[in-house]
């Protein structure tokens, strides 16, 4: 299984507001920091914001920030969220066309396997993941940029 680019920039997104909550951050700024595509950030933000992950402000002096406390933020969710699905194999959405489907028992093994990593990121939030308590250690942080 891998989880697609819009999750990781999601997560790094979140990382990255989650370590300024005193002021709006911007896709700008969390763009140049990470070293992504602003356009795949714009994306990501417009997402987050959808399912009530971060608050945007527009206009002058906007930005984005959390919308909830890191602690509330589960990363389960969020995954959830942004992920388009979890098909690990054809036949776990009902569809495709396997000759061993009825008989098989490998789709029961992915299916719990899926269950199993989704349980674990529902075991931890946002602030288990923030650098802040890592000694040595802290995401780029750069002046806002317009």
């Amino acid at each position: 299984m891998r989880l697609t680019t819009m999750t990781d920039y999601a997560l790094r997104l979140l990382m990255y507001v989650g370590q300024h909550p005193d002021r709006l951050c911007t896709i700008a700024e969390v763009a140049h920091a990470h070293q992504v595509s602003v356009a795949h950030l714009m994306k990501v933000t417009h997402q987050l914001g959808l399912a009530g992950w971060i608050e945007t402000v527009r206009g002058k002096g906007g930005g984005m920030r959390l919308a909830h406390a890191p602690e509330a933020i589960g990363l389960g969710a969020v995954v959830r969220s942004v992920e388009p699905d979890f098909r690990l194999v054809e036949c776990l959405d009902g569809g495709g066309h396997c000759r061993l489907q009825g008989g098989c028992r490998l789709a029961g093994i992915f299916s719990d396997a899926l269950q199993d990593f989704l349980a674990r990121l529902d075991r931890h939030t946002l602030a288990d993941i923030l650098p802040s308590g890592v000694p040595g250690f802290a995401l780029p942080t750069l002046q806002k940029v317009s």
